[in-house]
């Protein structure tokens, strides 16, 4: 590393050192790293988002909201697709490389002072250091609110360090289920330091799935337990419209055992949404609920103008992001069979008849089959490839997959980019291509040519 201020390079170097290490579950390091870096966490109001898929476009659109009702709206995403610094983003923009430098130099300090009294097996991870970095950047550009996404579950996740709001008292509160706050006219700019102590006012559930069972437990009551417990004493647990009845029925328990005020989203924005793809309008839909119960908590409405203009900004990378023309060429990183089945449902209005060619790389922990059933329907022919994460399957083994399902004729090309021209060329000028099954085939074909991989994780 560089003696004096860290250059963006040098930020990588230490975030991907500490790959190595893994997962190691538990808040103790996270909450001694907040400590050292003198709580950044409590300097700004926070929405929390959890759940198996929609995160990351439901982040960036409550952020898109809140933006436009005059707020100062800070992000943190995970993963990112190119740069580490697409993770964190303000006033609806990634963070400059510099900032991002000092942001993560900052946390490493913090960890270094943190490892000194811990054991071999109790380091920082790269995540935790992530966040702290996420943190301490929002804090230090003085955000009004930051929306946060968090990584896997929630209750040993490193962002469930934040505070509940002041006052709250969750023991025998009531607990309601409202619908969202309808539209009304703007109203003067309140920030929350105008109001009452910075704390996670509205934590979001998008939806739970069986993903990551290995660590949140085998079925989706587990799961959303475990999602759940982000849920803070007098805050706002907003749900999305198609969550299922086991974890809509934790949802309430969990709201219940906190005083906290249970709302779902409704099925439909109310607003036209720039995003492509059905799944995208339930998460708006979601996305307005949030931001409709977080200006509540200000004393606030939703000004349906404002919705209207995030609606029809927001556009999320690496989500039926159009990379090509001729023929109409998207990349979508949905990488479980929920996260393919919303896709899928979408695709009908999308190709319009014309031809499907499917390009798909999906690695070893995921439900391959399932995502492959709910996708080749819709396909003419499918090419096989291989993005560059070691937990990537052989294209070989998911072609063979694809055969014992009845899927489309398919060829297998180990090379992400190889195989997308391959693919294009299969669906000719007048087709549709679609590359999907994981992040991390997204980020090959994103990646400028001749960049080196960089985690995601």
């Amino acid at each position: 590393m560089s003696g004096g201020s860290w250059t963006l390079e040098d930020a990588e170097r230490y975030l991907l050192g500490l790959e190595l290490f893994g997962m190691r579950f538990g808040l103790d390091r996270m909450r001694r790293l907040m400590t050292t870096l003198d709580q950044p966490e409590r300097r700004f109001d926070t929405v929390h988002v959890v759940g198996t898929n929609g995160k990351s476009s439901t982040v960036r659109m409550i952020a898109a909201i809140l933006e436009r009702h005059g707020m100062r709206a800070g992000a943190y995403l995970s993963p990112h697709l190119v740069s580490f610094t697409e993770r964190i983003r303000i006033d609806d923009r990634d963070t400059d490389q510099k900032a991002f430098a000092r942001a993560v130099q900052r946390a490493a300090h913090a960890a270094a002072l943190v490892d000194r009294s811990a054991s071999d097996e109790d380091t920082v991870t790269q995540f935790e250091a992530l966040t702290a970095a996420a943190f301490s950047e929002l804090a230090a550009r003085e955000v009004d609110v930051a929306v946060i996404e968090a990584g896997l579950g929630g209750r040993y996740d490193a962002t469930n360090v934040l505070p509940s709001p002041a006052g709250s008292s969750p023991r025998g509160a009531p607990s309601a289920t409202a619908a969202a706050a309808s539209p009304a006219g703007s109203s003067p700019r309140v920030t929350p330091s105008a109001t009452a102590a910075a704390a996670s006012r509205v934590q979001v559930l998008t939806n739970v799935g069986l993903e990551h069972t290995r660590w949140l437990g085998p079925t989706v009551r587990d799961i959303a337990r475990e999602k759940l417990a982000v849920v803070r004493d007098g805050a706002t647990l907003v749900v999305g419209n198609d969550l299922h009845p086991d974890a809509m029925e934790e949802a309430g328990l969990a709201a219940e055992r906190h005083g906290a005020r249970l709302i779902q989203a409704p099925a439909e924005p109310g607003v036209e949404v720039a995003a492509p793809g059905t799944f995208q309008r339930r998460n708006f839909a979601l996305a307005r609920a949030a931001a409709a119960a977080y200006l509540e908590t200000l004393g606030r409405e939703l000004d349906v103008a404002a919705v209207r203009a995030a609606a029809s900004a927001v556009l999320v990378p690496g989500r039926m992001q159009v990379i090509g023309h001729e023929p109409l060429t998207l990349v979508d990183g949905a990488h479980n069979p929920a996260g393919v089945a919303a896709i899928a449902e979408s695709l009908p209005q999308l190709t319009a008849g014309r031809q499907l060619v499917a390009l798909v790389s999906v690695l070893d922990d995921k439900d391959a089959t399932e995502m492959l059933r709910a996708l080749l329907p819709h396909c003419e022919r499918v090419v096989f490839t291989r993005n560059h994460s070691p937990r990537a399957l052989p294209p070989a083994t998911l072609a063979s997959l694809a055969q014992q399902i009845g899927g489309p004729p398919s060829e297998l090309v180990q090379d992400p980019r190889r195989a997308l021209a391959r693919a294009r060329e299969l669906a000719g000028a007048n087709g549709v291509v679609l590359a999907t099954g994981s992040i991390y085939l997204v980020a090959d074909l994103l990646r400028p040519a001749g960049q080196r991989n960089a985690s995601i994780l």
